[in-house]
């Protein structure tokens, strides 16, 4: 039997909610804390486009997709993969589909059909929710005393059997995800990695048209801020990524070209200062097949004019030539068409983590037991974003958020199981 007294889950995101009806299943007093007046405003946010679950690709690349922390997350995963999270939702009346790209979605695209089911659910099977009520540590100075949480009718404290967190890293954190939790968590002596932005856009450094920079020139940005460049391919060190397409911004680049890489580009930028990176703004099309189109005689007409007939450049992508190659290069035949297959851009700073779609850094998977617990406090248990990976978008954020939930929530029940 269990006992009367709750087990705290504080945070209701994707991570939180998956702990509570695993720990609600198993019999246990569940209260689900959350500071916003309803959960899962991430998860809501995400789904806004279309919710992307998951992704069908196999288990393999899958995993890699977490890179340092492969071999961490895999345990996780195993228990939790794409095909099982797709029957989980199946199991709440929402039918899932592989789009074109392997991409996972509920039919209907939404995310609040999804999380209605599941709240109802979890409801049923007793778990409490306790929302506005923003978590701000432990009442004792060292150890695991108290918790404390402010709340609209001023402090609460509570004691709890366990306690899981589930509070997201930093980014968005008008939605509730701002990485307050670090230094507590580090006083406490947990190992923690520093929260760093993720699939992230990114300033550019000085360019052609503007060497005292960073950053576009004021033609350019005032331009062509907004608007996406495609097709185009993105190789920079320890990344090459398949044609797609990025989107210009005030300051530099962002979109899912860009997400891919921004794992390679921030540690190059912070080993480095800045990072490299090259566009084939051409990547239907061989060097062999540019360089005779740029060769070809142009007569009366303007370079861009025979650039754009030959070669069917738009403005955006004529912009980004005068933009990041000197007059001579442009009128050098060769080396203008090596710079339409290898266009040279340096980035200079990643955007800053509250901007970022998700943080890497957080909870080091060496500061927990098997079962997701602190080893620095126990019965304290962590998921979902605290915890020290990343992956890029396409639905593995999110699978792994529910697959931590589910092993950090199996790995309380079995401490408290424990003699």
């Amino acid at each position: 039997m269990s006992s009367p007294d709750p087990i705290a889950i504080i945070g209701g995101g994707p991570a939180g909610l998956m702990a509570a009806e695993v720990l609600a299943a198993a019999g246990h007093a569940v209260t689900v804390f959350d500071a916003k007046p309803t959960v899962g405003r991430k998860f809501l946010l995400a789904g806004k486009g279309g919710l992307n679950l998951t992704h069908s690709e196999p288990f393999e690349p899958f995993l890699g997709r977490f890179g340092a922390r492969a071999a961490q997350i895999e345990p996780l995963l195993r228990g939790f993969e794409a095909d099982t999270l797709r029957a989980w939702a199946a199991g709440l009346g929402v039918e899932t589909f592989v789009g074109t790209s392997g991409r996972v979605f509920p039919k209907d695209l939404k995310a609040a059909p999804l999380l209605r089911a599941w709240l109802q659910r979890l409801r049923a099977a007793g778990v409490k929710f306790a929302m506005r009520h923003r978590w701000t540590g432990w009442a004792a100075e060292t150890g695991v005393g108290a918790l404390r949480f402010d709340t609209p009718a001023g402090e609460r404290r509570l004691q709890p059997r366990a306690t899981l967190l589930a509070l997201g890293g930093a980014s968005w954190p008008q939605l509730g995800s701002d990485g307050a939790w670090a230094p507590w968590l580090a006083a406490r002596g947990v190992d923690i990695a520093p929260l760093r932005p993720a699939n992230c856009g990114f300033d550019v450094g000085a360019t052609a048209a503007h060497a005292d920079g960073p950053g576009w020139s004021a033609r350019f940005a005032t331009e062509f801020a907004g608007q996406p460049v495609k097709p185009v391919a993105l190789e920079a060190q320890g990344f090459a990524g398949r044609p797609g397409e990025f989107v210009i911004t005030a300051t530099g680049i962002e979109g899912s070209l860009v997400y891919a890489a921004s794992s390679a580009l921030r540690e190059q930028i912070a080993r480095d200062g800045q990072a490299m990176l090259h566009l084939d703004l051409l990547p239907q099309l061989s060097a062999e097949r540019v360089l005779a189109e740029v060769r070809h005689p142009r007569g009366s007409r303007s370079l861009s004019s025979h650039l754009k007939s030959r070669l069917h450049l738009g403005p955006l992508k004529l912009g980004l030539l005068h933009e990041l190659l000197t007059r001579e290069q442009m009128l050098d035949p060769a080396r203008l068409a090596a710079a339409l297959k290898h266009l040279p851009l340096v980035l200079h700073a990643p955007r800053p983590v509250a901007e970022a779609i998700s943080s890497a850094g957080g909870v080091r998977f060496e500061a927990l037991t098997d079962g997701l617990m602190l080893r620095a406090l126990p019965g304290v248990f962590v998921a979902g974003e605290m915890l020290d990976w990343e992956a890029p978008t396409g639905g593995y954020l999110l699978t792994a958020c529910f697959a931590s939930g589910r092993a950090a929530g199996l790995g309380l029940a079995g401490w408290l199981a424990t003699p």
